[in-house]
């Protein structure tokens, strides 16, 4: 029997930014996340008694100041040293920047992979053959797995390697290679980094498999975030198991307002969903996205005063988690009914104004031209007020479509209680 722990992606002492902005956010559990995190797989690593951990690079987060990060990781790493675990790691892009991860010795027991050749390292005690090889650079082009060493027979053979595949979704295209570069090699198991989250590409022999990144830094890595627990048997059966190690854990809902009369009914639906995801994840911390989308009544109240209802939501999220959750964004993405929209402005100009919204947002050279507009707008916001605006984007059209959306019924409100007045 083979154990042996698959990691990648750990990003160590990754600076996770603009954590005040996130109301009640657990700032101190996330500034030292990438840590514990880390420390997590080495107590899983000792816990399981495995023979040997592999990390498919990115160890590191770029380059630092100072010498602590790789201090800490020296200082950590010697618990598997005395648990006789050794450790072997690829470099990947973000470890390459790094001028630390090329200066600082590492601890007995502890291989990082040459980064001008594939080379094989063999532990003959179990039977494993282990081939990797790092990056030099930060932008690695080069197909590197074409050029692997062959499979060594009787050996279990591992793949180490830190690859964008044939492209994935966020992620820089480094090392390119294709499925059948890695299945021609002939190997057992290729533990991949670089693709943060995790997905077994061939579950067939061989396994080919990115573990994803240990511990979700925003709300594009959302979900349990850890690392491969991989097991071999007598007759070479893999069996790879997910474990967690992410000790704060973003999620997002998506709250369906259907059938909802008004907005504290919406409210109300959210709260069911944040209860049912609480369960789902335990004790650990949350950090949310809130998507409320649909056709309903409340979507003029909602709309309207979207800063109240998003509070709201904060309010019943700190009533159902005890203040274990928190709201990273609310974003109100329903729409009037499409059998009763034309019930609220059917006539006379606000009715000319109301099906003018309509057309605008299915004509896209009308948002790419109202884009280039609020474009210009955008450029001259004072800069601090830029500074925090990432969510900005009118050069998209659909993005330009959806705040039409959003605005219309506040705009469409305030007239009527213009005209009323």
């Amino acid at each position: 029997m083979i154990k042996f722990l698959h990691a990648a992606d750990i990003h160590l002492d990754s600076p996770l930014r603009k954590l005040e902005a996130y109301e009640g956010a657990p700032v101190e559990e996330m500034r030292h996340a990438t840590r514990r995190a880390f420390e997590n797989m080495l107590e899983l690593a000792v816990d399981e008694r495995v023979d040997f951990v592999l990390i498919a690079g990115d160890l590191y987060d770029g380059d630092w100041k100072d010498y602590n990060t790789g201090l800490y990781l020296v200082s950590r790493l010697g618990k598997l040293r005395e648990a006789k675990i050794p450790v072997f790691i690829v470099a990947g892009n973000h470890d390459a920047l790094s001028k630390i991860t090329r200066t600082l010795k590492l601890p007995e027991g502890v291989t990082m992979f040459p980064s001008n050749r594939a080379v094989t390292i063999a532990l003959d005690d179990v039977g494993v053959a282990i081939h990797g090889r790092s990056f030099s650079t930060a932008v690695m082009k080069k197909n590197l797995a074409r050029k692997y060493p062959e499979a060594i027979p009787g050996y279990f053979n591992i793949g180490l390697l830190h690859t964008s595949l044939n492209g994935r979704e966020g992620h820089e295209t480094y090392a390119p290679c294709s499925v059948d570069d890695l299945l021609n090699k002939g190997y057992d198991y290729w533990a991949l980094g670089h693709a943060h989250q995790r997905e077994i590409v061939h579950a067939q022999e061989p396994v080919i498999a990115f573990s994803g990144n240990t511990q979700g830094r925003h709300i594009r890595e959302s979900g349990s975030r850890g690392c491969f627990l991989v097991s071999v048997d007598d007759t070479d059966k893999v069996s790879v198991n997910f474990r967690s190690l992410d000790v704060v854990r973003w999620e997002k809902i998506t709250v369906d307002a259907r059938g909802a009369e008004n907005a504290f009914s919406v409210v109300d639906k959210f709260k069911a969903e944040l209860q049912k995801l609480i369960e789902k994840n335990g004790s650990i911390p949350l950090i949310v996205r809130v998507e409320i989308e649909g056709s309903t009544p409340a979507h003029a109240e909602l709309a309207s005063d979207i800063e109240r209802w998003a509070n709201e939501v904060r309010s019943a999220t700190i009533d159902a988690s005890g203040g274990n959750a928190c709201i990273e964004k609310v974003r109100v993405l329903t729409s009037y009914p499409t059998d009763a929209s034309h019930l609220y402005f059917k006539e006379g100009p606000m009715g000319e104004l109301n099906q003018y919204l309509d057309e605008l947002v299915s004509d896209p050279d009308e948002l790419i031209a109202l884009g280039h507009l609020l474009d210009s707008l955008v450029k001259k916001m004072p800069p601090e007020l830029r500074k925090n605006a990432e969510s900005l984007n009118p050069g998209d059209p659909e993005w330009v479509a959806r705040v039409i959306k959003q605005i219309k019924p506040l705009l469409m409100q305030r007239l009527l209680d213009r005209e009323t007045s």
